[in-house]
């Protein structure tokens, strides 16, 4: 499965590159996140729980940070379990463009792979749930990111 979009921040190009790289920004972002704990530089942990259609599925994982590129662009590689459901594999490449002095736009091209219960529920649903996904941590992400841009 493969993703391309990009989505308007409004904070800067350095404010944007801070927040994703803050463990507490990204908790409260990603959709369904139980835990999210730094195990190293450029590592962390996760546990996310999610649904796919009829699957509800606890994935853990490790995500991986790598080709950092300050505040330009980073490449983001996880790969997850979630027992019987299945698991999820992939990464993405991030690029942040600057918009003006207090505006960003952050650019992602993700490219996932998955397994299991899940790979077989169909392409369409999993593109579409993965796009709703992408949708509500990018909606959330701006809101979180703007609101500490607003407060200084």
């Amino acid at each position: 499965m493969q993703m391309t979009d990009s989505q308007r921040i409004p904070a800067s190009r350095d404010k944007v590159w801070a927040a994703l790289n803050d463990p507490d920004v990204l908790k409260q972002c990603i959709p369904g996140c139980q835990s999210l704990e730094v195990t190293g530089p450029n590592e962390m942990t996760v546990t996310v729980v999610f649904r796919v259609g009829p699957v509800k599925a606890t994935f853990g994982g490790k995500v991986t940070l790598s080709d950092l590129r300050p505040p330009n662009s980073y490449r983001i590689s996880g790969e997850g379990s979630g027992g019987v459901a299945g698991f999820a594999k992939g990464g993405a490449v991030v690029r942040l463009e600057s918009d003006g002095a207090d505006s960003t736009v952050l650019h992602y091209d993700v490219d996932a792979q998955i397994g299991g219960k899940l790979a077989q529920l169909g392409a369409r649903l999993i593109n579409s749930t993965a796009t709703k996904l992408a949708g509500e941590f990018f909606k959330s992400f701006a809101a979180v990111v703007g609101a500490k841009a607003e407060a200084g």
